[in-house]
């Protein structure tokens, strides 16, 4: 595998992607973040250059620090031959199958592939299969900021309060990733009277729009527009795809999303979280 670092081939690189739009979304705003100042720290590899058949984006190997952290060891794949993507799997070290780690795309035969892969080295696979909703411009807000609320970003100090109403947080990892997520890249909240976030979104690795939340007493006030109007008004200025990714089952959030302009997309967003048993 080649590492791409050159801001012209990445420049390439996100033409190209832009043409496989949506199947290529996770990748092409991993490909973006990188070629933004690599706030991150992931890298760009693909399996040939300039006519590759798989691009890979992941953590760069010197930030590892802890073999069983899937939050931080993010991966994402975009192929145009999945007979190279499924030698990928088999026979580099492209992937590191002895850290846990989580794999994103949204490619007919990407999950069959790790699945069969993780099954052959014995590793446990959880699979988390999202819809992907893209807005074509800046999210519009149904209101304006309410009396008594201000925008503002999300602060360290806020990290406990988002890490305990994640659903998938709750731990020491966890925080951790949110931690860096708030001081590496955008995010937006609204903050309360008292000083307190009561609805926030950040913007994770892959340039997905993510972690958002509005606090029970909050809701029902169209809060959540509001942030995502903040954030993707940012996005769109900066050339981003605005996007975001919502489980089915949360038909909350779902109606949030597409009350203010976001579509959804075909295909499914994996998300695939590999560990050691």
């Amino acid at each position: 595998m080649l590492i791409l670092t050159c801001p012209g081939q990445l420049q390439r690189l996100e033409e190209a992607l832009r043409r496989s739009l949506p199947f290529s979304l996770p990748v092409l705003g991993a490909v973006m973040t990188v070629a933004r100042g690599n706030p991150a720290s992931h890298e760009v590899l693909v399996d040939s250059w300039p006519h590759f058949g798989v691009v890979l984006t992941r953590l760069r190997p010197e930030e590892h620090r802890d073999p069983g952290d899937f939050y931080a060891n993010q991966l994402t794949v975009y192929y145009r031959d999945e007979g190279a993507w499924r030698a990928l799997l088999g026979g580099t070290e492209a992937v590191g199958w002895t850290r846990a780690f989580q794999m994103q795309g949204m490619q007919e035969g990407m999950y069959e592939a790790v699945r069969e892969a993780a099954d052959a080295k014995g590793l446990r696979l959880e699979t988390y299969p999202y819809q992907a909703l893209l807005s074509p411009q800046p999210p519009r807000p149904r209101v304006q900021v309410p009396p008594g609320l201000r925008l503002a970003p999300v602060s360290p100090s806020h990290v406990p309060l988002l890490n305990a109403t994640w659903g998938f947080g709750g731990n020491a990892r966890s925080r951790r990733f949110l931690l860096g997520l708030v001081r590496a890249l955008p995010n937006v909240c609204l903050l309360g009277p008292r000083g307190r976030p009561v609805s926030w979104s950040l913007l994770d690795p892959l340039g997905c729009l993510s972690h958002g939340y509005t606090l029970p007493a909050w809701r029902g006030q169209g809060l959540t527009g509001v942030t995502l109007g903040a954030l993707g008004r940012g996005l769109h200025a900066r050339g981003f795809p605005i996007y975001c990714r919502v489980l089915p089952r949360n038909t909350s959030s779902q109606r949030a999303v597409r009350a203010v302009g976001f579509l959804p997309q075909p295909g499914t967003f994996y998300t695939l979280v590999v560990t050691p048993q």
